[in-house]
C-alpha cells in the first residue's frame, strides 16, 4: 500500500532541488501532484513530462505565490483540475544574502514576500478547501537558519523563523478541523546550488556536522512523505530538523 495513494498534493517551487525530490517521492507513494515554478520554466515543464507515468496525475503551474491573487487563482485551478486538495508543501523560497549594513530594502522585502508571505497566501486559500473536507496537511519548509540565525542572512533567517511561528499558530487554529501543520527545517543539503561550491568548502562544512556529511534532497523528501501520510496522524505544530545533528 502506497502511503499517499489517491491524495492530491501541491508543492510550491518544485522545478529543482528539494521541491523536485519531494514531487518525485510523492508520486512514488501514489499521490497526484500539482506543483509550481516561476523562473525555471523549462525545468518545470520537463518535470511534468517526467512524472506523468503510472497512475498519478501530475501538472505544473507557472505561478508567483508571493502575490495573493495568484495564490487564490492557483488553488482554484488545482481544485478544478484535480477535484480537491489534501496536502500542501510550501517549499518556494529564495535568498538575497548580505550583511545588514549593505542589505537593501528591496532585498529584505523580496525575501520576506517570497519566503513568508507566499505561505500566508497559499495557506489561506487552501485552508478553505481543507476546512470543508475536514481534512488536510500543511508542510512548511523552514531552515536551521530560522532556528539559530546566520550572519549575512538576516532577511532569510527572519523569513524562516516567521514560518515557524506562523505554522505553530495555524496548527492551533486548524487542528480542530483535522488539519495538521508542521515544519521541516533542513540543514546543509546538497543541491544544484551547493554543487557549484568549492569541494573543500563543502567538505569543511560537512565535517562540522555530527553525521559528517551533507544531507541529500531525499533525506528531506522522506520526512515530508512521513508528515504527509497517516503515519504522522498525531503530529501537529512541530518543527523537524533534517540537519544531521548540526543544531
Amino acid at each position: 500500500m502506497k502511503l499517499l495513494a489517491g491524495k492530491v498534493a501541491l508543492i510550491t517551487g518544485a522545478s529543482k532541488g528539494i521541491g523536485r525530490k519531494i514531487a518525485e517521492k510523492f508520486v512514488e507513494q501514489g499521490a497526484h501532484v500539482a506543483f509550481t515554478y516561476l523562473s525555471s520554466v523549462e525545468k518545470g515543464q520537463a518535470l511534468e513530462k517526467e512524472l506523468q507515468s503510472g497512475d498519478s496525475k501530475v501538472k505544473g503551474y507557472r505561478s508567483d505565490a508571493s502575490k495573493f491573487e495568484e495564490a487564490e487563482k492557483l488553488i482554484e485551478a488545482i481544485v478544478a483540475d484535480f477535484g480537491t486538495l489534501d496536502i500542501v508543501v510550501n517549499n518556494a523560497g529564495i535568498t538575497k544574502d548580505g550583511l545588514l549594513m549593505r542589505m537593501t530594502e528591496e532585498n529584505w522585502d523580496e525575501v520576506l514576500d517570497v519566503n513568508l508571505k507566499s505561505i500566508f497566501n497559499v495557506t489561506k486559500a487552501a485552508s478553505k478547501i481543507m476546512m470543508k473536507n475536514r481534512y488536510g496537511v500543511f508542510i512548511n519548509m523552514s531552515s536551521v537558519v530560522g532556528v539559530q540565525g546566520n550572519a549575512g542572512q538576516s532577511n532569510y533567517a527572519a523569513s524562516k523563523a516567521g514560518i515557524i511561528g506562523f505554522s505553530k499558530s495555524i496548527a492551533k487554529e486548524l487542528g480542530s478541523r483535522n488539519i495538521r501543520t508542521n515544519v521541516v527545517a533542513p540543514g546543509f543539503i546538497r543541491t544544484e546550488m551547493t554543487d557549484v561550491l568549492d569541494p573543500k568548502v563543502v567538505e569543511g562544512w560537512a565535517q562540522a556536522i555530527p553525521l559528517k556529511r551533507a544531507g541529500e534532497t531525499e533525506d528531506v523528501a522522506n520526512v515530508c512523505v512521513f508528515l504527509a501520510s497517516e503515519m504522522s496522524a498525531y503530529v501537529n505544530g512541530q518543527v523537524i530538523s533534517v540537519c544531521g545533528g548540526m543544531l
